[in-house]
């Protein structure tokens, strides 16, 4: 596939640089080889959903994740650009309540591997955005948890310099030691 892969600052979540050909018709990449994610991302993990978003410059969505069958993801950015999170959910790991983010977007093609276990978001910094990503679980709404997204025990620097617009449950997010964590 010829992706250059590496570390984010928390080790388990994978930075994914493809190789990308272009000439004066467009350009094309390989997204995604199982048996290149296995050799060189994360082993034992089989994805078994595909999702889509679309949203506007300013909408904050996140930090999201699920108790009791935790969803790994591999996002990538196809319309715009987002500043994508991740945040170590896990009580027993030694980088619980850490974060690390990455800038995605439609012209750096760049994706991130969030492992199970680790809460997710992202805000949209284009006037629009689109995202794809894959995972590892399928989607449980009533499993599904979520962080505030400032919560100041983590600290994220979001690089924005308004409030975000929030959905619902992205607004009634908890804070980290008030939250269903993951064992």
């Amino acid at each position: 596939m010829g992706n250059k892969v590496m570390e984010a600052s928390l080790p388990e979540v994978k930075l994914i640089e493809p190789e990308v050909f272009c000439d004066e018709f467009g350009f094309c990449f390989e997204s995604f080889s199982a048996d290149e994610f296995t050799d060189e991302v994360s082993l034992g993990f089989n994805f078994v959903q595909d999702r889509h978003l679309r949203a506007v410059r300013g909408v904050l969505r996140g930090l999201h994740y699920q108790v009791q069958r935790p969803q790994g993801r591999l996002i990538r950015v196809v319309a715009g650009e987002v500043f994508d999170v991740a945040v170590d959910v896990r009580l027993n790991s030694p980088t619980f309540g850490k974060w690390t983010g990455t800038y995605l977007s439609a012209t750096n093609f760049r994706q991130v591997w969030v492992p199970p276990g680790f809460a997710h978001g992202f805000v949209v910094l284009s006037d629009v955005a689109e995202c794809l990503w894959k995972t590892t679980e399928y989607w449980f709404p009533e499993l599904e948890r979520c962080i505030l997204w400032n919560d100041p025990d983590i600290g994220i620097d979001w690089p924005i310099e308004s409030p975000p617009t929030l959905g619902a449950k992205d607004a009634a997010g908890r804070r980290l030691y008030e939250a269903e964590n993951i064992a």
